[in-house]
């Protein structure tokens, strides 16, 4: 089974989003996510400084098995992006909610995180 932190938001396309700071959201992809794609070789990162919509394509993960686009779960600035997987990609696989999130997003006015999972939803559509 699946870790799924009870104090994480889910989006419905496998990413997690954690509060970091007044108005900023760290985002990684799940446990579940992570385990379906198998080992990550290679992590394509949103550009900091571009507004994304809730559910843009804004990069993509490539693992031994196939090729996953990244989803935005909010709206907002790309603040922040985990530059350490580019050398270490496999940390998406052994830390998916630590050492391997992807991206931050300073929240737009209305960043659709209202629409977010919690776990217990989340839990629910990943069975």
């Amino acid at each position: 089974m699946s870790s799924i932190p009870a104090e994480l938001k889910y989006s419905a396309e496998h990413e997690w989003v954690a509060a970091e700071s007044e108005g900023v959201v760290r985002i990684g992809i799940t446990d579940f996510a992570q385990d379906a794609l198998g080992e990550v070789v290679y992590v394509e990162h949103p550009e900091v400084g571009s507004t994304v919509a809730a559910g843009d394509v804004v990069g993509e993960v490539e693992s031994t098995k196939s090729v996953s686009d990244i989803y935005a779960p909010v709206a907002g600035e790309i603040v922040a992006v985990n530059e350490t997987l580019d050398a270490e990609p496999q940390a998406i696989n052994s830390d998916p909610y630590g050492a391997g999130w992807l991206f931050e997003v300073k929240l737009a006015e209305d960043s659709g995180a209202d629409a977010l999972l919690s776990s217990e939803q989340y839990t629910e559509q990943v069975g």
